[in-house]
């Protein structure tokens, strides 16, 4: 765990996303069509029900780095802000694209009054992002951006396997010492 400010906190830990009920809002590394697919994808539109797939439909087509709001319907959380992050060596520049990602993400946070927020490691999966790189995006991000939030008190990477959280784990912890 790390304080950005006096009011922010980022916890890091290796778990489901559609199981943080303590969370007022998940994001999901979504496609363009919101319509569902895999990994990350396919569990919240699983845990969330096929009304997901309905409200996404409206709000879709979205680009790389675009982020949309709907309700959560069944998972245990207010909200999901849908995020279609990059494709590595496609979608380019990846790393700008990337942290929009997050940067949308935590502004529709912000205006929705969302106190607490779950990210996926977006983009690691299929879209090919390699985890590393990954994790410095997105720790710089939250780094430039951390100060500036009003609303979002509390954000939570929750990695899926052991080997994106180890990663994560050690950059957050670097982070730590360079404050110190």
């Amino acid at each position: 765990m790390i304080m950005i400010n006096t009011k922010l906190v980022i916890e890091i830990v290796q778990g489901d996303i559609t199981q943080q009920p303590d969370l007022e809002a998940i994001v999901n590394a979504a496609n363009s069509s919101l319509l569902g697919g895999g990994g990350v994808d396919g569990a919240i539109h699983r845990a969330a029900g096929p009304e997901l797939k309905n409200a996404g439909k409206a709000l879709a087509p979205i680009g790389p780095g675009q982020a949309v709001i709907t309700a959560a319907f069944d998972l245990p959380n207010q909200y999901v802000i849908h995020c279609v992050g990059p494709i590595y060596g496609i979608n380019k520049p990846e790393a700008v694209l990337l942290a929009d990602c997050y940067k949308n993400a935590l502004l529709l946070a912000e205006e929705n009054k969302i106190a607490s927020i779950g990210f996926p490691a977006i983009s690691t999966g299929v879209y090919g992002y390699p985890v590393n790189e990954a994790a410095d995006v997105v720790f710089e991000t939250l780094e430039q951006l951390g100060p500036h939030l009003k609303q979002v008190k509390k954000i939570r990477l929750i990695l899926f396997d052991k080997k994106s959280y180890d990663i994560h784990r050690l950059k957050l912890d670097n982070m730590i010492q360079e404050e110190n």
